[in-house]
């Protein structure tokens, strides 16, 4: 009944020494962070209902209590779909945001990168995103390390990137960051997203019709949708449709996110070059984020790991809830 994965090289031990190791660091010299909380080709222009600004700012973990000790714990007994079922029944209890096509998605997250995916210490970076809710302005973000806690830089707009030409800017608006016309029933959204995938923005000579016709491709698109904003009936449709995916396995043994809020990992399937995890709490089932390795050599090694500590809806690049 349960299915887990076992990861060569003692990748899962030396990482959850790495990350703790690093979290307690960090925790010397800065207060704990507060638990909380791509481009594509769907449509542009959707109907967005209504808005209430600030009204409600959703924060991971506000619908339970946190765990926030470091220690071992047992392996999780559920499988990934069951995970991912426990997490749509949490999603469905969320309060739901409403966003008008100007406005923008708020989110902040702590994101732990090093300086070269395979080399390099690690280091945290409290980020926070302006994402166009309709899809009509270029996402807009500012940075600032975890250690200095009053160095926060300056309004960047960030544009997608040319795949054949790293250093060059696509002039291309983003896909809307407020998802709120999704279906909330699994079957629609699988038939949604197979006719509305995002856009990998593709070097020329690829093979658009392989890529997108693929049979992983709605799943593709429905974890691209969780660096936005999904509704939670339709959140809780989106866990449920990947629930079905094939091939997605728990990894055993305790995982601790970059915001140090421990958690069990869906790794999911068709990864090349490395591996894409999901992070949900322990307990509660809440989703906490992602965190991303690289394999070289058969050897693998965390590239990054982010953590979503809350969304909002605001009105202008730079307004915080």
């Amino acid at each position: 009944m349960t299915r887990t994965e076992q990861s060569p090289h003692g990748f899962e031990e030396q990482l959850l020494a790495d990350l703790k190791a690093h979290v307690a660091r960090r925790a010397e010299t800065v207060p704990a962070a507060r638990p909380a909380g791509h481009r594509g080709r769907l449509p542009r222009g959707r109907r967005l209902a209504g808005a209430f600004g600030l009204a409600v700012v959703l924060t991971v973990g506000g619908l339970a209590v946190q765990t926030t000790g470091v220690g071992d714990r047992p392996p999780p007994t559920a499988s990934a779909s069951e995970i991912f079922r426990m997490a749509a029944d949490v999603a469905r209890q969320q309060p739901e945001l409403t966003a008008r096509p100007d406005q923008y998605v708020f989110t902040e997250v702590l994101a732990t990168t090093r300086e070269t995916p395979t080399s390099g210490p690690y280091r945290t970076v409290r980020t926070q995103l302006w994402q166009s809710a309709g899809g009509v302005a270029h996402t807009q973000a500012r940075y600032r390390p975890e250690d200095e806690p009053n160095g926060w830089g300056e309004l960047r707009v960030l544009r997608p990137t040319d795949p054949a030409d790293p250093a060059r800017d696509l002039d291309v608006l983003p896909s809307p960051a407020y998802h709120g016309d999704l279906p909330g029933d699994p079957d629609e959204l699988l038939r949604y997203l197979r006719e509305h995938p995002v856009d990998l923005h593709l070097p020329e000579g690829a093979d658009e019709q392989a890529v997108y016709g693929d049979e992983s491709m709605p799943y593709t698109t429905a974890r691209w949708m969780l660096h936005g904003y999904v509704p939670p009936r339709a959140l809780a449709a989106l866990f449920e449709l990947l629930a079905r995916e094939p091939g997605a396995v728990v990894i055993s043994g305790d995982v601790v996110d970059a915001a140090g809020r421990h958690g069990v990992a869906i790794r999911m399937p068709g990864v090349i070059g490395g591996n894409e995890d999901l992070i949900f709490d322990r307990d509660t089932h809440v989703y906490l984020g992602t965190r991303m390795s690289v394999v070289r050599d058969g050897r693998e090694s965390l590239e990054s790991a982010v953590a979503l500590l809350r969304v909002a809806i605001v009105d202008r690049p730079g307004q915080v809830p």
